[in-house]
């Protein structure tokens, strides 16, 4: 079963994103780098709790 989770910016913790991701074959947190409209740069995105 896949979920939607939220990926949060690391920089500005600004909600930018959201994704889907398979919670029996990915077990940790997802963490991807993304652009950022606030921060303007490309920075790393990690999944919301």
């Amino acid at each position: 079963m896949r979920d939607r989770i939220t990926l949060k910016c690391s920089e500005c913790g600004e909600e930018n994103y959201i994704n889907t991701r398979n919670k029996k074959t990915q077990t940790e947190r997802m963490a991807v780098k993304k652009y950022c409209p606030r921060c303007n740069a490309k920075t790393l995105h990690k999944e919301k709790k």
